[in-house]
């Protein structure tokens, strides 16, 4: 071998090195595959390849990614361009192998085929080689086949190379000795990278998967929480891209990776995972007084009770008037009971409406509830005389806002401590260790008085606060709850830019929140059309301005 050839070889073996680790750092599957076979194609000094997966069912090589420089050919991938030719099958209809197609063949028998021309070789079918040729007008002549298969010896494609040409001349001629060396090694390299790629592509959909799971637990435990889990993520991803799309203001400096926003949207995904601990009756209470069941129906009956008791003591006084005819005093009597069963039925109604907890209660009303237990008795089913309401009644019926009392707030609230106490305990890899962080930090705010650990603003990541934002406003414009209905979406940037003034959230991430319209794409995907409203110039203007 000449010094010039030595050399030249040197070089490629250089190349064939960094191809390696550049191979190795790929995370993308078709840009994995197409730096593969462009690898090949560039140490081999081949025209064109084609690079073949094995299916899933493994008796069928499948076209991934074709490539012919000389006639600009470029298919599948990253490209956008389906392949729509058929798979090669590895066995015959009767079982044999299909050793005619020399992909097949060295992928059935682990052996690099290195064929000096297709037209004159013999024992392979190159057929479907020379219509091609036909129909393009190319001259297929030299063909490199290499079986690549994984650390356990597991076919997993084949790398083909067309037409090596000389470096000189440009010339198509036979592979050489060192090519096939060259693109055997680099198959051997390109079938690890591609193995480890495919196999944290496994892992990452088995922990996607896993977390999702997670999520349809919590949904078929609740419905009203499930597509809390699905659109809180969305929103937070919609945000995170429109700040990293930001060149302007504080924010201009925020910017993301790949490897960012899959951490961000785990998070996402698993920020209220705490609420499989939190108790169905409590994350579904729909009325002050539901439990398992709505205890209205009890009051309901208590006043029913009092009812009959007014009607039966009115006829024991009607039977005292008894023989003596009073017309007047029983007219009396009757007019009393009316009046009694009408105040009997008007304060029902108003316990039914205070166990609604879809507005803010007033003073007052608070007030009526408790004298209410206070001047009533009933007698209950065993005879006894006895107050009303109970304590615990009374506790849930005067509710300022809401349907839950503070007990039942603290049990709600408890499930953020248990997302974080769950996620910590997780061996989280480099890429995703903030994912805790992220997620445990929804229910902060910027003033330091939120929870649970009442972390500042200087104390917590642009993403820990972005997902503040998504989850409020999901929770506000949310048509799902027990509870409420859903707002519309000025009403929610009016209390927005409230929360914002009052220190709740980050006046800069609202700020592009507003500017950039994620409040608008995010309504058109998730909301009803009636709660898509045109946004008053004056709600624009604070949200903006703040």
């Amino acid at each position: 071998m000449s010094k010039e050839s030595t050399v030249h070889l040197f070089r490629r073996l250089e190349q064939l090195n960094g191809i390696g680790a550049a191979l190795s750092r790929e995370r993308d599957i078709d840009r994995l595959l197409e730096n593969i076979l462009e690898a090949a194609k560039a140490i081999t000094g081949a025209d064109g390849g084609t690079l073949y997966s094995v299916t899933e069912e493994g008796d069928a090589l499948k076209f991934e990614i074709v490539r012919t420089d000389s006639l600009d050919i470029r298919l599948g991938g990253t490209t956008g361009r389906p392949i729509d030719f058929p798979q090669l099958p590895l066995r015959n209809a009767d079982g044999s192998p299909n050793d005619s197609l020399v992909a097949a063949y060295a992928a059935i028998h682990d052996r690099t085929v290195n064929v000096g021309d297709a037209y004159s070789e013999e024992g392979f079918d190159f057929s479907g080689t020379r219509l091609f040729d036909q129909r393009t007008g190319y001259r297929s002549k030299s063909f490199l086949t290499v079986p690549m298969r994984n650390h356990d010896r597991e076919l997993i494609g084949v790398l083909q190379l067309i037409n090596a040409r000389d470096p000189e001349t440009g010339e198509v001629t036979e592979f050489s000795t060192a090519d096939q060396s060259l693109a055997e090694s680099l198959a051997s390299q390109a079938a690890i990278a591609l193995t480890n790629r495919l196999l944290i592509t496994q892992l990452e959909r088995l922990f996607e998967s896993f977390v999702n799971l997670i999520n349809l637990a919590i949904d078929e435990k609740s419905p009203y929480t499930g597509g809390h889990c699905q659109r809180v993520p969305a929103l937070t991803m919609m945000l995170a891209e429109a700040v990293n799309a930001t060149q302007e203001g504080p924010l201009a400096g925020f910017t993301m990776t790949e490897r960012d926003r899959y951490e961000l949207k785990m998070a996402g995904l698993l920020h209220d995972c705490g609420k499989i601990t939190t108790p169905v009756h409590v994350v579904d209470k729909a009325t002050k007084l539901q439990t398992i069941y709505d205890r209205i129906g009890l009051v309901d009956t208590r006043f029913e009770v009092l009812k009959r008791d007014a009607e039966l003591a009115a006829l024991r006084r009607q039977l005292a008037l008894r023989p003596v005819v009073d017309a007047a005093a029983e007219a009396q009597e009757l007019q009393g009971l009316q009046q009694s069963i009408h105040t009997l039925e008007e304060e029902r109604e108003f316990m039914r409406r205070s166990n609604q907890g879809a507005e803010a209660m007033r003073a007052e009303d608070q007030q009526r509830v408790r004298d209410i237990s206070a001047a009533r008795q009933w007698r209950n089913p065993q005879g006894v005389q006895t107050s009303f309401l109970t304590a615990e009644e009374v506790e849930n019926l005067t509710i300022r806002s809401g349907t839950l009392t503070q007990g039942e707030r603290d049990t709600v609230n408890y499930h953020i401590v248990a997302t974080i106490k769950m996620l910590e305990t997780l061996p989280w890899p480099r890429h995703l260790k903030n994912v805790p962080e992220y997620a445990g930090g929804h229910h902060e705010r910027m003033d330091g008085k939120g929870y649970p650990r009442g972390l500042t603003r200087d104390q917590m990541s642009v993403q820990a606060r972005m997902m503040g934002i998504a989850d409020i406003f999901e929770a506000l414009t949310a048509a799902d709850r027990p509870y409420k209905s859903g707002m519309t979406l000025s009403q929610a940037l009016a209390i927005m830019c409230k929360m914002r003034d009052n220190g709740h959230i980050d006046p800069d991430l609202f700020q592009v929140f507003v500017r950039e319209g994620v409040y608008a794409r995010y309504g058109q995907e998730f909301l009803e059309p009636n709660q898509v409203d045109e946004i008053p110039a004056e709600v624009i203007a604070k949200a903006l301005g703040g």
